[in-house]
């Protein structure tokens, strides 16, 4: 008997209470090193944990659902002698197959022994260091010519790169986020001949079984077949779908699913290889609503009933145009709903002296010319901001169940308009920048929001955000608040103003401040004080430095 080995969690990086969507295994099943185990899900991402090294299952100790962080106990590996025991003692199976019986898919899998070939990326054009969004196979996978293997996005486009040959997935070269170019290796593929005797094996296994559903041509060793997808019915948005269906979809779909509340066993995926994409949901739910389906959607709007979205056929009214929302508008407006619905915003207006702050900007813009670096009104309100956030800490702050969680780093995001939609980057230690510098960064990052070339990183961690319509217009508006943050400052189009100084009307140039904040953390007075002291800030900036 070999020796219990306990497998946990591995690092994972900064990912906390990470769901366990799949488990790959089961107790009596031989893993190798490196194997998949089970596959967990964030709200940015998926990913596999592999055995660290090879045995026989003895224990799986989660489930589908459960959360897990670094260190959690995934199961109880027999290693050393057991691995060389296992093929003697294969996954416990029928010794012949029943109508009434579906056999263990690891006894239908022959050993492979054809020919072994790498898949490398094509030509793809011009496209450099190109970001693998989703990975559409797994090894063990039967993969037809043509098929999609990968998912690619560059800020232009996305593709799928397809197979090249007919063949068995043998290994996984890459993961989703790794950046590729022509000729990165994606997989290792066994060729036809032992692609066609797997699939022979798993028609003799599953011939059968008549009165089940067909299975899949591969599934992953260990793994029950899954069951064919069952036709849309009218059916409520949310709810469980048919037992041990696993919905093919994208993380960042999956999450968009999830903040509408939608089971995704119940939606058609109309992909490649029946993926359900982003459309697939918004149809769904539209469907549902239209079907009168409003009380299971109602968790979503804090248990009221919903009306039916009206449908109109506008083309009888006059001529019409249909544009596609763009990624980046379809991502965002979830979040700005689920942010404007579950968060109790408040707005508190305010407008500060900017004359002496303005003047002082041009005068450091024209001492610096030579230097290339334009000094904008954003950068003295980030460093305004930070020194406010300093004297009134509760903005600098996020909600976590009852406790709230008062950060010490100054991180302040920034709206960027770009052609196809808000983005947020972060100036990350804002308070040990100085204003230059704030300046330089902020131009730097909003001209990668522009080209679509901002990384996720550039837009995580951000404690406190800034939206400005200066440059366009307006007296004020209500920002919607970025969760987990408590509060956003918008600014609006100053504009010369008659001003009493005690003895007569004088023109100031004034800057309207609009901040929204919970209501749930920070209070009316609270508020108020803030952006009052703020005002007094940007009306005279040495207090900053106090």
């Amino acid at each position: 008997m070999g020796a219990l080995q306990e497998v946990r969690v591995p690092d994972i990086g900064d990912f906390k209470s990470v769901d366990v969507i799949e488990i790959l295994v089961k107790p009596g099943d031989t893993v190798a090193p490196e194997q998949s185990l089970v596959t967990l899900e964030s709200d940015k991402a998926t990913m596999e944990i592999p055995s660290p090294s090879a045995g026989v299952v003895k224990e799986v100790r989660i489930k589908v659902g459960d959360k897990v962080s670094e260190g959690t106990p995934i199961l109880v590996l027999e290693a050393g002698a057991a691995a060389s025991a296992a093929p003697a003692q294969p996954v416990p199976a029928a010794p012949a197959p029943s109508a009434s019986s579906v056999p263990p898919v690891a006894s239908a899998r022959p050993a492979i022994g054809g020919a072994m070939r790498r898949i490398d990326v094509p030509d793809i054009g011009d496209f450099k260091d190109v970001e693998v969004i989703e990975i559409l196979v797994k090894p063990g996978d039967t993969v037809a010519a043509e098929q999609s293997l990968v998912s690619l996005e560059s800020d232009k486009a996305a593709m799928e790169v397809p197979s090249p040959a007919a063949g068995v997935v043998k290994e996984l070269l890459l993961k989703v986020g790794d950046k590729v170019s022509q000729g990165a290796p994606i997989l290792v593929l066994v060729e036809a001949a032992a692609a066609s005797s797997i699939k022979e094996a798993g028609a003799a296994s599953a011939g059968a079984t008549t009165s089940q559903a067909p299975a899949p041509s591969v599934a992953r060793t260990g793994e029950m077949p899954i069951p064919a997808r069952a036709p849309p019915v009218p059916a409520e948005v949310t709810g469980s779908g048919p037992a041990g269906f696993k919905p093919h979809a994208s993380p960042s779909v999956r999450k968009f699913a999830r903040e509408l509340g939608v089971d995704l066993t119940r939606v058609t995926g109309t992909g490649p290889n029946g993926r359900i994409v982003l459309a697939d949901v918004q149809a769904f739910v539209k469907g549902a609503l239209a079907r009168g389906a409003a009380a299971p959607a109602a968790p979503a709007v804090g248990g009221l009933n919903v009306l039916p979205w009206p449908q109109v056929d506008f083309a009888k009214f006059g001529p019409i145009e249909t544009q596609p929302l763009s990624r980046i508008k379809k991502i965002s407006g979830a979040n700005l709903h689920r942010n404007w619905v579950m968060i109790p915003h408040v707005t508190n207006n305010d407008v500060a002296d900017i004359t002496d702050l303005e003047a002082l900007r041009v005068q450091l813009n024209k001492e610096n010319e030579s230097a290339g670096v334009k000094l904008t009104m954003l950068a003295f309100l980030v460093k305004a901001c930070v020194a406010a956030l300093k004297k009134f800490p509760e903005f600098n702050s996020s909600l976590d169940g009852d406790n709230l969680v008062l950060k010490r780093y100054y991180h302040i995001g920034f709206a960027a308009d770009t052609p196809n939609g808000l983005m947020v980057p972060v100036i990350k230690d804002a308070d040990k920048k100085g204003i230059m510098e704030v300046a330089k960064e902020t131009g730097e990052l909003a001209r990668q929001a522009r080209e679509g070339k901002l990384k996720p990183a550039d837009m995580r961690g951000g404690a406190f955000s800034i939206s400005s319509l200066g440059g366009i217009g307006g007296t004020s508006f209500t920002p919607i608040i970025n969760a987990p943050e408590v509060a956003i400052l918008g600014v609006s189009r100053a504009s010369q103003q008659p001003v009493w100084d005690g003895k007569s009307f004088v023109p100031r140039l004034m800057l309207p401040l609009s901040l929204s904040y919970d209501h749930r953390v920070i209070d009316g007075a609270l508020a108020a004080r803030f952006n009052a002291y703020l005002a007094q800030l940007l009306a005279d900036f040495r207090r900053a430095m106090l």
